[in-house]
């Protein structure tokens, strides 16, 4: 597959497409990021990287930590210990939605949704002795990259304005599914939303979930195959909020996206992708990335259906 090439055409047509797509707001810190940024970073399993614009310019990731950390959870944690306290259901609900969540008794319907996410972080709480150090350890180690950190002004920005995640935190404490303190629980999922990498480095990290759960060039397992299966599983069914299937349908690949602007997409046994423009569309997924994605995988003619 001449993926070099194929590059190429989709950086023509991104010039040409019209970003009808809006910056992120709610966070005030993601709202001075340079709306015109574009990167894309893929990186085949037999040949290595191909990449144009933007790949190596780290931005804030935001929601893509959340497969980041739900593969910590299932390193250390049985499954059937954290899958009775997070489902693994589309939502078809906005990412910060209470109102499901109060029918279903303070379960989230799965890990990549808030409130989900907010119950994995009650867990690598419990389970590990420094949470914050240990999660970028492991992005650290999956990224083979010892510098990747977070932004300390993403941080700060986005723990001003974590009223709903705070609110969905005291529904599910009601509900007996948060163990620790909530501001706790809080400080650290806003840590690891807040971690910037740059799409070279995302597409090296969710190398594992393309190379069943191992590191391609030392090949060191990381977590088995059959828990990356199910890992890629969510990500294809739940990786987009409420646009997942819009995003299967136009791309058919495993992936998760944030709200500054970044998707990481596999396809497993072949290569990972990771695109990178701030604006977003209304459901909260980059616009211009979407288009990019599924560019990829009608040009090359594969996709894993």
């Amino acid at each position: 597959m001449n993926y070099k090439e194929i590059l190429e055409q989709i950086q023509t047509e991104i010039h040409t497409q019209v970003n009808t797509g809006k910056v992120a707001t709610y966070i005030p810190e993601l709202a001075k990021i340079d709306a015109e940024k574009f990167g894309m970073n893929l990186y085949c399993i037999n040949s290595g990287h191909y990449q144009f614009g933007d790949y190596s310019e780290r931005f804030s990731i935001q929601s893509i930590s959340k497969v980041f950390g739900l593969t910590l959870a299932m390193c250390i944690v049985e499954d059937n210990e954290l899958f009775k306290r997070v489902d693994v259901e589309p939502s078809g609900d906005p990412f910060n939605s209470l109102v499901q969540l109060e029918y279903e008794n303070g379960i989230p319907r799965n890990p990549f949704i808030n409130a989900g996410a907010l119950v994995v972080s009650d867990i690598l709480i419990s389970a590990l002795d420094k949470p914050k150090q240990e999660f970028l350890d492991f992005i650290r180690e999956i990224a083979d990259e010892p510098t990747i950190d977070i932004n300390p002004s993403v941080f700060e920005s986005e723990k001003k304005f974590s009223h709903r995640n705070a609110a969905l935190l005291n529904l599910m404490k009601s509900f007996g599914n948060i163990n620790n303190p909530i501001e706790e629980v809080l400080d650290f999922y806003i840590f690891q939303c807040a971690v910037e990498m740059s799409c070279k480095e995302l597409s090296t990290a969710f190398m594992i979930y393309a190379n069943q759960g191992k590191k391609l060039i030392t090949e060191k397992e990381i977590l088995p195959s059959n828990k990356i299966k199910r890992i890629n599983a969510i990500m294809q069914t739940c990786g987009f909020y409420d646009e997942a299937g819009e995003f299967t349908f136009r791309v058919g690949l495993p992936g998760k996206s944030g709200v500054g602007g970044g998707i990481t997409a596999v396809h497993p046994g072949q290569y990972t992708v990771t695109v990178w423009s701030p604006p977003l569309n209304p459901k909260g997924n980059s616009e211009l990335g979407m288009y990019a994605l599924e560019r990829l995988t009608t040009l090359t003619g594969l996709s894993i259906f």
